[in-house]
């Protein structure tokens, strides 16, 4: 379970990391922009499904993140 835990909580600061760094303009090919593009491939598997059931309506303002850190959290306090 310990390992579980740990890794819900490495993905909640994987998806804090991706809103953070969404704040800066990247250049392609950019070292920051390899980043940016990495954990982009690890959240977007959660984040999309989220992104499209709760739409764009809030003024371009993307919640995703903060739903599924809610989500992982309530689901890290059932678990650990």
């Amino acid at each position: 379970m310990g390992l579980i835990c740990s890794l819900l909580q490495l993905y909640v600061i994987v998806i804090i990391a991706g809103a953070l760094l969404s704040w800066f303009p990247t250049e392609p090919g950019g070292g920051l922009h390899q980043v940016r593009m990495g954990i982009a491939r690890v959240t977007d598997p959660v984040m999309l499904p989220v992104r499209r059931a709760i739409g764009t309506s809030f003024g371009g303002i993307d919640f995703s993140p903060l739903i599924v850190i809610i989500g992982l959290q309530l689901l890290a306090g059932i678990i650990c």
